[in-house]
């Protein structure tokens, strides 16, 4: 296919980039440090760290894991946090000491984190403390030997951090107890480190940066390697794209979504960095009140989020109130954009809500509107510079323009395979190393994309991936079940949410005791919200559950049931 998306690249964007301008993502953060030294970099719960602040406490770290935890070049250490100050320290430490960095969503169940500790090899990880006791229940033949515990106060100093550390555990009871007896404090942790010269590692191009977890275009869970080069490019990509719609060094950015989440680790935390933006963290995006709050403490600039986070802020009043006379600019990625949002988010802040597209293996961006767009139009863009697409059928025939097939990506920001998994590497990276994304996808005669239908059976909630396998596994576990299938279906509050459909074994299984069985092996937005009993389940000849049938015969709202 011809590459005719080129002619229609917004007027000042390059057509490529220098995926080298950088030799690794140290080298990129000390660049950004000399510029912006005595600048603010983040602002998490009223407490601003600079630039200068954030090169001493990386260090500080990094020194930590290399001299007193005493962990070799290229091991995986894994961040289990919200967005609080101490996640850039460490994030940023962990890579200036050649570490690969393993994010972990702190909702995750024991089960689900064991696995990625036990797959991904990580012999460090640093935790919040309200999640201390699922390491605890999960740590159990890992390879873990350093532990470092952290409390959400801990950076912010003095009276403030000692009263938010208190307020949590004695008052909000939110810290649960637990007993890991080879734990050290952050704090600690940093002490220890300065008493170290730290030396900063050699790291090449192509040296993994992260193990970004993900189930792929199959659902099974598995790290996305993603080399500094891969991050780099990603970085200079978007870079490229928002320059001349950013001042650099005057910008406020807004992270609400989790930094541990592949589209805000990019977008939100390495772009403001390059720029020498400032980073507002909201710690618990959930908590609309205080996130409000924040925002109308901090005047910002750039705001990014899903689609689910935007109609929230939409549907709050003192969110209406704001002052968005600064805003220029609201990015939407992570699941689709619905019509209803954008309009009812350009009416209420004047600016348009711009739709962007990109996987975990893509480092994520790989697809996005111009930024001078007005209005909504349900196209996800653009390939970014040096990125080539193609439409292609099941047989990777490239299809003319205008005809739906899957969605194909080639660039520099594609991971280099998955961890251990060759099999999987090459069932999803074509011969002419193109990415599979499974996404149906088509483009118009101006080289825009358009998404028809995602991978079938993947299931989105709240901008992450839930895949029908592993729900099925869990939910199979369990005694009183003979057959079930998950799919997707509508809700108003997160996109989709998760159905399972069941034939019982034990006819006195309820819907209830399914649910609150999920719970103990699945986080929150992987747990079913609804339960369907059956006594089939449509087949294929060879015995494979129909899920795609299974949607389209879904019993009405009214016949299904919701968790209290």
């Amino acid at each position: 296919m011809e590459r005719i998306w080129l002619k229609s690249y917004p007027e000042g964007v390059p057509a490529d980039i220098d995926p080298t301008a950088y030799g690794s993502i140290g080298e990129f953060l000390a660049a950004s440090i000399d510029r912006y030294r005595d600048r603010p970099a983040f602002i998490s719960m009223g407490r601003t760290m600079s630039y200068g602040e954030l090169d001493r406490r990386s260090r500080a770290f990094a020194s930590y894991l290399q001299n007193v935890a005493g962990l070799a070049r290229g091991a995986r250490v894994a961040l289990m946090m919200p967005n609080l100050l101490q996640y850039p320290v460490a994030l940023f430490g962990a890579l200036r000491a050649g570490y690969v960095v393993v994010n972990c969503n702190p909702l995750y169940s024991p089960r689900e984190l064991h696995h990625q500790l036990e797959d991904s090899g990580a012999e460090a990880i640093v935790v919040l403390e309200n999640f201390a006791q699922t390491l605890e229940k999960a740590i159990g033949g890992t390879q873990l030997r350093a532990v470092v515990v952290t409390g959400a106060g801990d950076l912010l100093g003095g009276l403030r951090g000692s009263l938010t550390n208190f307020v949590l555990r004695h008052v909000r009871r939110a810290v649960p107890a637990w007993n890991l007896p080879q734990a050290v404090r952050f704090n600690r942790a940093l002490s220890l480190g300065r008493r170290h010269s730290f030396e900063f590692a050699p790291v090449a191009p192509d040296d993994v940066a992260f193990l970004q977890y993900t189930g792929g275009t199959t659902g099974v869970p598995k790290g996305a390697m993603l080399t500094h080069r891969n991050m780099i490019a990603n970085l200079q990509q978007v870079q490229a794209w928002v320059a001349q719609s950013l001042a650099p060094a005057n910008e406020v950015f807004v992270t609400a979504l989790p930094l541990y989440h592949v589209f805000a680790l990019t977008v939100n935390c390495f772009v403001p960095v390059m720029i020498g933006a400032n980073n507002l963290l909201i710690p618990n995006p959930r908590d609309i009140r205080a996130f409000v709050k924040a925002m109308r403490q901090t005047p910002f600039t750039v705001i990014t989020g899903v689609n689910t986070l935007f109609n929230a802020l939409l549907g709050d009043q003192e969110f209406l109130k704001l002052d968005f006379s600064r805003l220029h600019l609201a990015v939407a990625g992570g699941m689709a954009v619905q019509r209803a949002v954008a309009e009812r988010w350009k009416a209420a802040t004047g600016k348009p809500l711009i739709e962007a597209y990109g996987l975990t293996e893509t480092s994520p961006a790989a697809v996005t509107n111009p930024l001078t767009i007005e209005d909504f139009t349900g196209a996800i863009g653009l390939p970014l510079p040096s990125t080539d697409i193609a439409i292609r059928d099941l047989e990777g025939r490239d299809l003319p323009l205008g005809e739906p097939g899957e969605l194909c990506i080639k660039g520099p920001q594609v991971m280099a395979g998955y961890w251990n998994k060759p099999d999987e590497t090459a069932k999803v990276m074509t011969q002419d190393v193109y990415l599979r994304t499974g996404d149906i996808a088509r483009v118009d005669e101006r080289g825009y994309v358009t998404i028809v239908d995602r991978q079938k059976d993947m299931i989105i909630v709240s901008g992450f991936n839930v895949y029908p396998n592993e729900i099925e596994d869990v939910v199979m576990s369990h005694p009183g079940v003979h057959e079930v299938g998950a799919i997707g279906v509508p809700d108003q509050k997160s996109g989709e949410a998760v159905k399972i459909v069941v034939v019982r074994k034990d006819p006195a299984l309820t819907d209830v005791e399914i649910i609150a069985y999920c719970r103990q092996y699945l986080t929150g937005y992987k747990t079913p919200r609804q339960v369907e009993f059956r006594n089939t389940l449509p087949r294929t000849p060879i015995g494979k559950i129909l899920r795609r049938e299974l949607r389209d015969t879904v019993e009405p709202q009214g016949e299904t049931q919701e968790p209290g």
